[in-house]
């Protein structure tokens, strides 16, 4: 229940991700999905900072809510963070992931049909527990006492303006990123 541990439990099931790719010596994959992740992953943990700023510190999501009219910066730029992390299609996290699970998929080792079953059940997880927090922070009524209510605000330039600039490698970093991890561009 608390934004900061949902953001944080979510970098641990993406570092299972990249130990996978390794695990089937598809260490461009792992690299590629470290280098996406940077940018979402620091979206999130910023996003939710944003947040937690906003709510007076009470980091407790069951304790927000209806936050998307008072925070449009930040709503916005954490479903983009969301769906980059849940792998949506066209977003940055969509191809690193897409290139671990395919890597494990055409894996001759020993485990790997068991491995490439758990990756696909963790991006369902993934998903839950991230739209689980989304949806508790920034749709539905209002949760928050009513003192925090009447002080709800967009954070000032300082959080929104590196929120905007992270967001857009989360969308783009796939198509940047991916080209020079699996084409010539080193040759």
């Amino acid at each position: 229940n608390d934004i900061k541990r949902v953001v944080a439990y979510s970098t641990l099931s993406q570092l299972g991700y990249m130990t996978v790719a390794l695990g089937v010596s598809a260490y461009a994959a792992g690299i590629f999905h470290l280098m996406t992740h940077a940018f979402f992953k620091a979206l999130l943990f910023l996003g939710a900072g944003s947040v937690i700023i906003t709510m007076h510190h009470d980091q407790d999501i069951r304790n927000m809510g209806g936050l998307r009219k008072y925070m449009p910066i930040t709503w916005i730029t954490m479903l983009i963070g969301s769906l980059a992390l849940i792998g949506t299609p066209f977003f940055s996290g969509f191809f690193s992931k897409d290139a671990i699970i395919a890597s494990v998929h055409h894996s001759q080792l020993a485990g790997a049909d068991y491995a490439y079953w758990m990756l696909l059940i963790g991006v369902f997880v993934t998903a839950l527990y991230s739209f689980r927090m989304y949806f508790l922070v920034f749709h539905g009524e209002p949760r928050m006492d009513a003192h925090t209510r009447e002080h709800l605000h967009e954070t000032p330039w300082v959080v929104t303006f590196p929120l905007i600039m992270l967001a857009s490698p989360s969308v783009i970093a796939g198509y940047l990123i991916g080209p020079v991890v699996f084409g010539d561009f080193f040759n």
